[in-house]
């Protein structure tokens, strides 16, 4: 038997949201997870079910027979808060796939570098969960585990400036060349690759997968943008060793969201730091995804479709 059922925590977030959509479009029986007292809405074809994400007792009852579990909890709050009492209720409910929330950049990459050290340290409760699913699983062999890391959100970067790319304002910070390529997905790809994990259940038993969508830098997503909008975007050039420094310094003065932003921004842009993923270490293949695309305009067509941008604007 197959994974049929599966419940999403975070389902109304920011990776939630398209992540339902998308196991609903494959198939699957959702379930949304969510606390007590939120006011969250969902489509028709999803079951809610409220559980308070601190009581393993709440949350074991509210996971019963699910096979699977997605957590999209936000980055911040995995990082203070963790996902044990979710991974404990897992195994006390009989899930056989626990998916945790550590979308976004592989943090074994981190350690590899230098300028990932940081970013590491930064997203430590991330690892510590994944280290209390690795345990759980081979302290309980029906209950597994698969890690996806996605890089950096495209459509998210450019909603919140994180891609330092502002196309409201027509503006944009490029660092260094703005040449360096770095690996992205958009939201809802993110939900497609989901879903095809859980669609190749033994192929991702107990392992961590990368999936790209794009290959890109800063200036092609620029010029696809002005070309899309018809208007010339200003431009500032900053370097990332300046970056670095600030970041630091934005750190000893407590400002930790500030920091991680700038560590961001000095891994993917810095020139020559060649942390996109490569084609041949991503699992785009196995899962049935499309090769890594180098074009991004398709993806800025769409986010300017979704977004309701128009050249005038």
């Amino acid at each position: 038997m197959g994974i049929k059922t599966v419940a999403v925590v975070g389902a109304s977030g920011n990776v939630g949201t398209p992540l339902v959509r998308a196991l609903l479009n494959a198939g699957f029986a959702v379930t949304a997870i969510t606390r007590p007292t939120s006011t969250a809405t969902f489509p028709s074809e999803v079951e809610l079910r409220r559980a308070d994400p601190n009581s393993v007792e709440e949350l074991t009852a509210a996971l019963s027979g699910q096979d699977a579990v997605v957590s999209a909890t936000a980055t911040e709050v995995v990082a203070f808060t963790g996902q044990n009492a979710l991974v404990d209720a897992a195994v006390a409910a009989g899930v056989k796939r626990f998916i945790p929330s550590e979308f976004g950049h592989n943090l074994e990459r981190f350690e590899r570098f230098a300028d990932g050290k940081m970013l590491r340290q930064m997203l430590d409760g991330k690892a510590r969960t994944a280290a209390y699913v690795e345990e759980k699983a081979r302290e309980n062999p029906g209950f597994t585990w698969t890690g996806v890391g996605t890089s950096g959100f495209f459509d998210w970067g450019l909603d919140t400036g994180v891609l330092d790319i502002h196309v409201k304002d027509r503006k944009a910070t490029i660092y260094d060349s703005g040449n360096e390529i770095f690996s992205t997905c958009d939201l809802p790809y993110i939900g497609t690759a989901v879903a095809q994990v859980l669609k190749h259940e033994e192929e991702t038993r107990n392992k961590f997968v990368e999936v790209v969508q794009y290959q890109t830098n800063q200036n092609a997503i620029v010029k696809a943008l002005e070309e899309v909008l018809g208007k010339k975007f200003t431009l500032t050039h900053v370097k990332t060793a300046d970056v670095e420094k600030e970041g630091h310094e934005k750190l000893a003065r407590g400002d930790g969201g500030g920091a991680f932003v700038d560590f961001l921004h000095l891994w993917a842009f810095t020139d020559g730091a060649g942390h996109a993923v490569p084609e041949g270490e991503t699992a785009n293949a196995l899962l049935g995804l499309p090769a890594p695309q180098t074009d991004v305009r398709p993806a800025v067509e769409e986010y300017i479709r979704s977004r309701g941008v128009k050249a005038t604007d």
